[in-house]
């Protein structure tokens, strides 16, 4: 490949794929200082008479159906996630719903991320399909930017010994970091 295309390429892949790194950056670096925003949870509904199992073919109407009799109208979810004797309406990016069920019955919540919180929700791949197909592709891309930076540095001899350092620096930070 033409080394003048390869940059082009490179440098596509970085500007159109810099705003989901920056989204990653940020978001996982306020959660690990601490800030890991807040979800607000309101009480929308309990029955002690209803329950509903997690277990069921037919979780994802048997929540709609529990749903409509807490009043929630016009909602759709993409799938539900089950936490031990909890639901939770998915994508959990954006406002959703939490089913608690326990010996006395079940109760409907209300949660509504913050911004820090729906970016770490994001961040885990917690968001819609749509957002999960981008952030395959962006993994993609991620991988070929780094691997066609590290192609271009080593390629030029003016740029080869201080890309392979750098590079080799990196690898052993990590490795011992990661033991």
């Amino acid at each position: 490949m033409d080394r003048r295309l390869l940059i082009t390429i490179h440098m596509y892949l970085a500007a159109f794929f810099a705003p989901a790194v920056l989204l990653v950056a940020i978001s996982g670096g306020l959660y690990l200082a601490g800030v890991k925003g807040t979800v607000e949870e309101e009480i929308i509904y309990s029955s002690n008479t209803a329950t509903i199992d997690s277990k069921s073919d037919s979780l994802h109407t048997d929540v709609a159906a529990l749903l409509a009799d807490a009043g929630v109208k016009s909602y759709n979810y993409e799938y539900v996630k089950v936490k031990g004797t909890d639901l939770y309406t998915r994508p959990t990016s954006s406002n959703h719903y939490i089913i608690k069920s326990n010996e006395d019955g079940v109760e409907v919540i209300h949660a509504r991320p913050s911004l820090q919180s729906r970016m770490i929700e994001l961040h885990k791949g917690h968001g819609p399909s749509a957002f999960k197909a981008f952030q395959k592709a962006f993994a993609i891309g991620l991988t070929l930017i780094i691997l066609s930076g590290l192609w271009l540095g080593m390629s030029a001899a003016r740029l080869r010994r201080s890309t392979l350092l750098t590079a080799t620096a990196g690898a052993v930070v990590f490795v011992l970091l990661l033991f």
